[in-house]
């Protein structure tokens, strides 16, 4: 079906489903010298899903499991390279879009998974969508949060000054930590610090970077002050700007909405906050155009994190209304 619809977050169901523990973990071998930290959750014998987790670089939260009937799914989570459990932690080495991706397929084998459906929002989304691309066979159905189609032009809203007209006051507070001579270009003056041979300087670089992207993740979040534990900052900034830097490993600035007709056929769920200002709505009505079989639902109230109650209420709607339609 091929229709936006504009949601209040009042409109929908706010429960989630209790968190659960995981009925197996393990460290999963991969390519590169790298080890996946992997859990499930749910079913064994359950509705198969997928979820792909933020950033580069954010890790899985056990909160994630929540959106979940523990008794239709079988939930699959991991840390993708260099973050959460996964070691080594924060390195970039061998840590490509294209790894990732490789990942994904190498944990579907190794559960003797035929067919998931992909979970993901902001990075998670660009990252199911390219994993669909690729293997279309093994994607059932993409539910996606504020999707990152990885343009030019996003990174520049969002480092280059966009978002900046909104929050000032972040903005300088995220770019005093560069020299002046290196405010021109903020992803590449990051990058110096981040990969630089200093930890302090990493530390302090690491901090301001998730501090920007924390500062504007949901309505209201700027004007809290969370700290962000030093490890994961460390490995989220790096992961991140090492990404951006590189333009996703993309071959275009147009790869994803160019390879759109390998998907046609796969049904998908679009869930966009209008105030999303980390993954402006753009981006989705565009999605959303070259993709007849998605459906839009933009949430009034809500901006790009997943805890905002309208985003968390359409995405639980959303699995509920999976599960109602297979126990038919």
């Amino acid at each position: 079906m091929h229709r936006a619809e504009h949601l209040d977050h009042r409109s929908v169901p706010s429960r989630l489903y209790p968190p659960g523990h995981p009925f197996d973990c393990r460290m999963v071998e991969v390519s590169g010298g790298h080890r996946i930290y992997v859990e499930q959750y749910g079913s064994p014998g359950g509705i198969p899903v997928v979820v792909l987790h933020g950033g580069p670089g954010g890790g899985i939260h056990p909160n994630i499991r929540r959106f979940f009937d523990p008794r239709i799914f079988h939930v699959t989570l991991f840390d993708q390279r260099g973050c959460g459990k996964s070691l080594p932690h924060a390195s970039v080495e061998n840590n490509t879009t294209w790894h990732l991706i490789e990942d994904i397929e190498t944990i579907r084998s190794l559960l003797g998974v035929a067919v998931w459906i992909v979970f993901g929002g902001s990075w998670g989304a660009t990252l199911g969508i390219l994993y669909a691309q690729k293997h279309p066979d093994r994607v059932r159905q993409l539910v996606l949060r504020g999707p990152f189609l990885f343009t030019r032009q996003e990174l520049e809203w969002f480092y280059g000054g966009g978002a900046a007209t909104f929050f000032p006051d972040q903005w300088q507070r995220f770019v005093e930590v560069l020299p002046e001579g290196e405010r021109n270009d903020v992803i590449a003056g990051f990058h110096r610090g981040l990969f630089g041979p200093d930890p302090e300087i990493q530390a302090k670089y690491a901090a301001a970077w998730t501090g920007w992207e924390n500062a504007l993740a949901s309505m209201g979040a700027a004007d809290e002050s969370a700290s962000v534990p030093g490890n994961y900052a460390l490995a989220f900034a790096r992961l991140e700007n090492h990404y951006f830097t590189h333009k996703g490993f993309l071959e275009s600035d147009d790869h994803i909405l160019g390879n759109m007709a390998a998907i046609q056929h796969i049904p998908g769920t679009i869930v966009q906050g209008r105030y999303d200002m980390i993954c402006p709505p753009s981006a989705a009505f565009t999605l959303h155009a070259a993709w007849p079989r998605s459906q839009l639902f933009l949430v009034q109230d809500a901006g790009h994190s997943i805890t905002e109650p309208g985003i968390a209420s359409r995405l639980l709607h959303t699995m509920d209304m999976i599960a109602q339609a297979a126990e038919r």
